[in-house]
């Protein structure tokens, strides 16, 4: 595995993006555990784009328009409710003292959706794994599978990291309502730049 592949996926992974943005908004509304569960299901999002790349599919996708803008406006409708629901202290990241049934369940869900419904990120793993493979046949394969892991566990490790320290900041934050204000109006409108930024993106 070369240095260049750890170094190039690490900046990709440390560089502020919608699962970096959700996993501290978990932190400092519900704590470390919820930041930690927000990593794993950012993590696990990325899992069908990596499948995708690897077996071609994200050549499909990258080939049909229909698909593509399909799963695009999917990705922007649900970032543009994550920052109305943001903006009402509702949802997946509302400030809570203790967890209500079923809180966890709705970070997870949310932090999967967050990156499922990015078709750019089936793009991106289709360009960017096959750069670092040196193998042919099944042993590219396996290559690119190995790489996948690596850039999943890097994904949770960074990720993991942001958010334990939001939550380490998070009773700073919470004595003090107005600055709660600010930083959910803050994230909520990240949530709108967002989903606005995908819907004028294309293939």
């Amino acid at each position: 595995m070369s240095t260049a592949f750890l170094v190039t996926a690490l900046v990709i992974v440390a560089t502020p993006g919608t699962g970096a943005l959700f996993t501290i908004a978990a932190g400092l509304a519900r704590g470390t555990r919820a930041a930690l569960l927000a990593a794993f299901a950012c993590t696990l999002g990325t899992i069908p784009h990596l499948v995708a790349a690897i077996t071609g599919l994200a050549a499909v996708l990258h080939a049909s328009g229909v698909a593509f803008q399909t799963i695009k406006y999917l990705g922007v409708a649900y970032l543009l409710w994550m920052a109305w629901s943001t903006w009402r202290d509702t949802g997946a990241l509302r400030v809570e003292d203790a967890p209500r049934p079923g809180s966890c369940r709705a970070v997870i869900v949310s932090g999967i959706t967050v990156n499922l419904l990015n078709p750019k990120l089936t793009i991106f793993f289709f360009a960017f794994l096959p750069q670092f493979v040196s193998e042919s046949g099944s042993a590219a394969t396996v290559q690119m599978l190995v790489l996948s892991v690596v850039f999943m566990a890097m994904t949770m490790v960074v990720f993991a990291a942001y958010g334990a320290t939001a939550a380490l900041l998070r009773d700073r934050v919470l004595s003090r309502p107005r600055l709660v204000a600010r930083i959910r109006k803050t994230f909520a409108a990240s949530f709108a730049v967002l989903g606005a930024r995908l819907a004028v993106e294309s293939r």
